[in-house]
């Protein structure tokens, strides 16, 4: 159950728990574990905010990216939610908290019946390339949030691997191999560690000091949790241009675009529709919001780069 109040997807109670410091190698001076789901909805809730943490950030910390195993199948009742189509009026009620186009149709018209397919598919990912696999993570996602598919079928999975880079065909086979075992070695870390529920972000320094951020909560949150590990942390200044978020971040959403780009809702709306009417930018629209799309490099004048 994805709880809009506490800002959760939860998951059953667990037992156990690890000193967390016992598994941490020190790269930068703060490393995040962020025990998420692909189809977490509170873990699509806080993009924005991830996003923002990347551009401000993102030279002084280094994000793990964990699966949780947020369904393993129907036998799952919780808080109300026993099937699939319990999930589609949920799912449309947490868009509107969130402010994050989401729609819960999905689950009416292509139900998934596990998280654990994509979950795998992610772990075959990162064994390719860790970063690449973000973006097929964020891909995955926008497939099924948005574009209403069921990210359990292999088409699906296959065609966001292309579009992202990752090879098709070695992704396959790490998902019936090596993958497996990398998405139980996640489950079984997360217990030890007494995850309950995603989003979960574990905030370490090299000193063994951790914090922990659970749920959504707003982008203030994470800066102070990052600020507090390492008060000398000193806030990037990036290019808020449209241009140069596009490049970064080659789709977002309208919440998104407001978040980086420091604009208000209104002027970032009609900015955006502008650049569609010029044929610069793309746009998905669904039931609860707009996706805005820019699939290639763009010149500071904001033409493609050939």
């Amino acid at each position: 159950m994805c709880d809009v109040e506490t800002g959760v997807c939860e998951l059953p109670p667990s037992a156990t728990s690890i000193d967390i410091s016992s598994i941490i190698a020190d790269k930068k001076p703060i490393r995040i574990i962020y025990y998420t789901d692909p189809i977490c909805s509170t873990c699509w809730g806080i993009e924005p905010q991830l996003r923002k943490l990347k551009l401000e950030y993102g030279d002084i910390l280094e994000i793990d990216y964990r699966m949780g195993g947020l369904l393993p199948d129907w036998s799952y009742n919780s808080g109300g939610i026993s099937k699939p189509a319990d999930v589609a009026s949920h799912w449309d009620e947490v868009s509107e908290h969130y402010d994050m186009p989401i729609d819960g149709d999905v689950w009416l018209e292509d139900p998934l019946h596990s998280s654990y397919p994509p979950s795998i598919a992610f772990k075959a990912a990162q064994i390719q390339d860790e970063e690449i696999a973000v973006s097929f993570l964020r891909r995955l996602r926008e497939m099924l949030f948005l574009e209403k598919k069921n990210i359990t079928k292999w088409e699906h999975i296959s065609n966001a691997a292309v579009e992202v880079g990752l090879d098709p065909t070695r992704l396959k086979g790490d998902c019936e191999g090596k993958a497996k075992e990398h998405f139980k070695e996640d489950l079984e870390l997360a217990r030890k560690l007494g995850v309950r529920g995603f989003p979960t972000l574990f905030f370490l320094d090299n000193f063994n000091n951790k914090e922990m951020v659970y749920g959504f909560k707003p982008y203030q949150k994470f800066e102070e949790v990052v600020l507090k590990l390492f008060p000398g942390a000193v806030k990037a200044k990036y290019d808020t241009s449209w241009v140069a978020l596009f490049n970064k971040y080659p789709t977002l959403t309208t919440k998104e675009f407001v978040e980086l780009s420091g604009s208000s809702k209104q002027d970032s709306k009609v900015l955006l529709h502008q650049l569609v009417d010029q044929s610069k930018l793309k746009k998905l629209v669904t039931k609860n919001g707009v996706l805005w799309a820019c699939k290639v490099i763009l010149s500071e004048e904001g033409k493609p780069i050939i």
